[in-house]
């Protein structure tokens, strides 16, 4: 097995607690983590930032010098990625993508297995470099693995590696059923009244503020609460409405508090090119939680949430508050006690515990067919040649 991990990210480690957290986390229980973050601007001169987050886990943060030319951007990530390394004695690592772009400045780093994982279509989300394909490409050929964040995203990429394997995103239940046995409703909800639905999640162009809008005008005694950092979009272009409520980000330990005192957690994705490969992660978070999800028809939510009816699909204004009128309906009713057996069983075939095993065990794989080829060539090149 390889060392170090280095980890090179385009998300930041405290920005949303989502997926790379969750198996940095678990590398970092048995091994040292180098999670390198996109550049901050403001420095008087170049310099990386290391801070300790959790035990062996430490979050690298490039600082660059304000008009710095482009051109000399990624040479200076290459030399502050190379100053790590060496300061630190991170030899032969595990590096492990999230981003293409990381290409134009950690592709010269040698490492002993090279892992993309490939959480989302970067390519469809708005502000996307124009290079990111290409980057992509050469990524494609220098990685040993390729996981993806879910089952649509398996099926555009695995034609182009033959080493492809689909990890949708997976759930903490222990973290989210805290939920279930009923919290103290946080001071910045207490006052809104119910029935709930609620929505925690970055609140970007994926978000369909106009189903948003409406639903909110059809149903003006339900009480939509939106949760997350606004970003990449004018908050000003967000619906304004006496019964839509947005309490902006919270921490990962707070959620549970959020959820407990909803009455219906929903995702009202756009059908967009941004959401066209999604697998939200808030999908099991929210079941966890023990709450009836209902949510527009993403495909990766539709299979299989929607498929074994662990959420109802609709996408039209009055068919999605239908639907979120049917599952206030269904409380207390023998359909409640169907949604959550099945519910059950399908919580208990997942966890991020159980998704990072099966990561891991793949990575090993890799790293025994090396070390098996290496001791071959070394023992094909001991044999004297015999001579005529």
């Amino acid at each position: 097995m390889p060392g170090d991990v280095l980890c090179l990210s385009h998300l930041r480690w405290g920005f949303v607690y989502q997926r790379p957290n969750h198996l940095m986390s678990r590398w970092a229980r048995e091994r040292r983590v180098f999670f390198v973050e996109e550049p901050v601007w403001g420095a008087s001169e170049p310099r990386m930032e290391v801070t300790i987050v959790e035990p062996n886990l430490h979050v690298c943060v490039p600082h660059l010098v304000d008009g710095t030319p482009g051109d000399q951007i990624e040479g200076l990530q290459a030399r502050l990625l190379d100053e790590l390394v060496s300061r630190e004695r991170i030899k032969d690592p595990l590096l492990w993508f999230y981003t293409p772009m990381a290409m134009g400045f950690g592709d010269h780093i040698r490492s002993s297995i090279t892992v993309y994982d490939c959480m989302d279509e970067l390519s469809h989300f708005a502000g996307a470099p124009a290079a990111l394909k290409d980057r992509e490409a050469r990524l494609f050929e220098r990685a040993d693995l390729v996981f993806t964040g879910g089952q649509s995203l398996y099926e555009a990429k695995r034609g182009q590696h033959p080493h492809v394997h689909a990890f949708p995103s997976s759930v903490d239940a222990a973290h989210f059923g805290k939920a279930r046995a009923g919290m103290e409703d946080p001071a910045d909800q207490r006052a809104i009244a119910h029935p709930r639905f609620g929505f925690f999640g970055v609140v970007d162009e994926r978000l369909d503020v106009e189903l948003l809008r409406e639903a909110a005008t059809l149903r003006p005694d339900y009480q939509f609460v939106i949760i997350g950092p606004v970003v990449k979009i004018d908050p000003a272009s967000l619906p304004k409405l006496p019964n839509i409520h947005y309490l902006g980000g919270k921490k990962y330990d707070e959620l549970p508090a959020y959820l407990a005192n909803w009455d219906v957690a929903i995702m009202p994705f756009a059908r967009n090119d941004a959401t066209k490969f999604i697998s939200p992660t808030k999908t099991l978070e929210y079941l966890a939680a023990g709450k009836p999800v209902v949510s527009t028809s993403i495909r990766d939510v539709v299979r299989p949430y929607g498929e074994r009816r662990l959420a109802r699909i609709a996408d039209a204004p009055e068919d999605f508050c239908r639907a979120c009128d049917e599952t206030l309906a269904e409380r207390g009713t023998p359909a409640e006690k169907t949604f959550e057996a099945a519910r059950e069983a399908y919580l208990a075939q997942t966890s991020w515990d159980m998704t990072f095993g099966r990561m891991r065990a793949l990575v090993e794989e890799v790293a025994h067919k090396r070390d098996r080829h290496s001791e071959a060539t070394e023992a094909k090149e001991a044999v004297p040649c015999s001579t005529i």
